[in-house]
């Protein structure tokens, strides 16, 4: 089933990619801490929500064994044309194509932000569920004092207070360790999370 975010994000993918397809469009701040993240990883990185795949390239260029997945069969293409070293698939975060605990790490670089409240864990327990015991998830947000959808360009996003999204990511199984915000004029806040997983007992 093809989502109604898959159909906005394809009617837009030039302008997206224009705008955002590269790692010259990213703040500096970012760069060093998804950097800062990769370096503590040991295994294999899915890039979760990759978009033309910029992050899946910056990840392998510091050496992590990184693939990318999106829903957008248009970023999908633009990603394989640009890094045809690296493996790129048309899929979902609900449902990763690889086996149960065998993941180093997932990055989820602003790509939950279109997820609905009441829905927002089921590709987090995909994520703990991939990863392998002790292994990390960073995730990229909208920052806000509560949790609210707002009228992104593209399609409805929300944004989350940290301890709301905080306490989602322990519900399924991680252990938040941690967070970072940042607010510049004239921009809506930014925030990210890195959390573990844990065991439940």
């Amino acid at each position: 089933m093809i989502s109604a975010v898959s159909v906005a994000y394809s009617r837009r993918a030039q302008e997206y990619i224009d705008l955002f397809g590269t790692m010259s469009a990213v703040h500096p701040s970012d760069r060093q801490l998804v950097a800062t993240w990769a370096g503590g990883i040991d295994g294999q990185v899915i890039d979760a929500g990759c978009g033309p795949g910029q992050w899946t390239n910056f990840l392998a260029g510091l050496g992590l064994a990184a693939r990318g997945v999106d829903q957008v069969p248009e970023f999908i293409e633009r990603a394989r044309h640009e890094y045809p070293h690296l493996r790129f698939d048309v899929g979902t975060l609900e449902s990763l194509d690889c086996g149960t605990g065998t993941l180093g790490g997932v990055l989820s670089w602003y790509s939950l932000i279109h997820h609905e409240p009441d829905t927002i864990r089921v590709p987090l327990a995909e994520f703990h569920r991939a990863l392998a015991p002790g292994g990390t998830l960073l995730v990229g947000f909208f920052e806000g004092p509560v949790v609210e959808q707002f009228d992104h360009a593209v399609i409805p996003a929300y944004r989350w207070p940290v301890e709301a999204l905080n306490t989602q990511l322990q519900a399924v199984g991680f252990e938040v360790v941690e967070s970072h915000v940042r607010k510049t004029a004239g921009q809506r806040p930014q925030a990210a999370l890195v959390a573990r997983r844990v065991d439940r007992r």
